[in-house]
């Protein structure tokens, strides 16, 4: 088979992919593309990824460091990757290097709000501050893993014992949230070593914590330089460069849905294994003997920010609607009324004469991240529309629909759900165990929905959070968190010389 260097696209070109289909190139990209770019062509979907020459090195550089620094990794003592996350945490706690990092934030949230793009996630707060140096603490004080043994077969003349080791280079794309740093940087507790691309919204932020925060902290440590590496592109093609890339051990991406879906093929198309944390929006189901105290305060602590885990859909009995479905709708005006402002409401079709009449014809002012404007309080939502995710500003927003039983809701779930977290209120055991059988989640709860998170739950600093779209995870966890990123090496070691087989 003969192969040729890719120097220029042609107009109209046809593509192969999927192993049976087709798409064209379109006249935008064959006049961007020059020499020494690469395209990417995503099997999964026929997407076209330009990847400029320029993007491709960044990434690669960056590559290249991390590697060279794994392979240093296993002559690195784990009380220097303890002194590091004590270093870190130390250096952000300092108020000097803070303002550095909060001045570049404050210039990335104004940029991103001219942009007409969210800040909720992205402003450096004090509490964004303390979980970051809360987390560095939790991985310096967590039990090193690296070499424990986990099972020992002793045989006649020889044993072999099954050790945790390194998996390797982290590749970690993920939205504008600086604090993602201080979790993912927890891969170096088992060995490894990480290559960052942020969202350009963050990486002003990103850069900062690099410089005033990061970097220090590893030289000071004595941990090799590319341990922890940034690469530092705005620019989306980047991050698919950096999933191409052959060396990594782990791709890991975060972000909105269709991105991380593009995303985790690229890298599944080279072979890399992956873990896709996307579209997220939590469920609760309300039974017919459910606890209408309870759902008042389930659901108004379901809704203090948003975030992945942020109730999303609930899921009411209709024969409880006459009583259940105010309720619910009073504590959804109260999660609004704390962030000092209204609320907001979808009805999937055929539900909606379960509501006030009020809430069927008001208005209200709706905070978006382009501006505040006038909207229905309430909207009319197709069903096969409910695993929509709301993102929102201040205005908490969700979607609500009557079921007929358990079954009903389950059947909801599992078909348009991003199949990723939901609780179940009831007071009745066995219903608690049937629909925990029948509900396809990584994570299910009997309350709020806000307990899906690796620091508050597990007291772990979490990468992200899996939900099960595109199927379960082998042998782990939904919750990936630094230490959950390891292999298995085999040992053996021989006392009776003369063994043969």
């Amino acid at each position: 088979m003969t192969t040729i260097a890719l120097e220029r696209l042609t107009p109209g070109t046809l593509i192969p992919f999927g192993g049976n289909r087709a798409t064209v190139v379109p006249p935008e990209l064959a006049e961007r593309f020059q020499p020494g770019d690469h395209l990417l062509v995503v099997q999964d979907s026929g997407d076209l990824l330009h990847v400029p020459a320029a993007q491709k090195a960044l990434a690669e550089q960056a590559v290249g460091r991390a590697h060279a620094a794994f392979q240093a990794m296993g002559a690195v003592p784990d009380a220097a990757v303890t002194r590091f996350f004590a270093l870190f945490a130390d250096r952000l706690e300092s108020e000097s290097v803070w303002a550095a990092i909060a001045e570049a934030n404050r210039q990335d949230v104004e940029r991103a709000r001219a942009a007409g793009r969210s800040t909720t996630r992205l402003a450096a707060t004090d509490g964004m501050r303390r979980g970051m140096i809360d987390g560095l603490r939790a991985w310096r004080d967590a039990v090193a893993t690296r070499g424990r043994v986990v099972e020992r077969v002793e045989h006649e003349g020889w044993r072999i014992e099954q050790v945790v080791a390194p998996l390797g280079v982290v590749g970690f794309v993920f939205e504008g949230r600086p604090n993602v740093f201080a979790d993912a940087a927890g891969v170096l507790r088992t060995g490894n070593t990480v290559v960052f691309r942020i969202g350009s919204d963050a990486l002003g932020t990103a850069k900062a914590i690099v410089q005033h925060a990061l970097d220090p902290a590893l030289a000071e440590a004595g941990l090799p330089t590319g341990a922890v590496s940034l690469v530092e592109s705005a620019d989306r093609a980047a991050g698919w460069a950096l999933f191409a890339d052959r060396r990594l051990s782990l791709a890991v991406a975060r972000g909105s849905g269709r991105a991380v879906a593009q995303l985790g093929s690229v890298a599944r198309q080279t072979g890399t294994a992956v873990s896709l944390h996307g579209t997220g929006g939590a469920w609760m189901v309300v039974d017919r003997d459910a606890d209408a105290e309870r759902l008042s305060q389930v659901v108004r602590n379901s809704l203090d920010r948003k975030v992945c885990n942020t109730l999303n859909v609930c899921c009411i009995h209709r024969d409880r609607a006459a009583e259940l479905v105010p309720v619910f709708l009073d504590a959804l005006h109260a999660a609004g009324e704390a962030r000092g402002h209204n609320c907001k409401l979808h009805v999937v079709a055929g539900s909606e004469f379960a509501l006030p009449a009020h809430w069927r014809t008001a208005t209200v002012r709706v905070r978006r991240a382009e501006g505040d404007r006038e909207e229905p309080l309430t909207e009319t939502l197709p069903e096969d529309q409910l695993g929509r995710e709301w993102e929102w500003e201040d205005t908490p927003e969700l979607s609500l629909v009557l079921v007929d039983d358990i079954d009903h809701a389950v059947r909801l779930f599992n078909r348009y759900s991003p199949q990723f977290t939901v609780s179940l209120l009831s007071g009745t055991r066995a219903v608690h165990d049937r629909f925990y059988e029948a509900v396809n989640a990584p994570f299910v709860g009997d309350g709020f929905t806000r307990w899906v998170d690796g620091q508050y739950a597990l007291n772990q600093p979490e990468l992200g959070l899996s939900n099960w779209e595109n199927g379960r995870l082998l042998a782990r966890s939904a919750i990936l968190s630094g230490s959950g990123v390891f292999t298995l090496r085999s040992r053996v070691t021989q006392t009776d010389p003369s063994l043969r087989r």
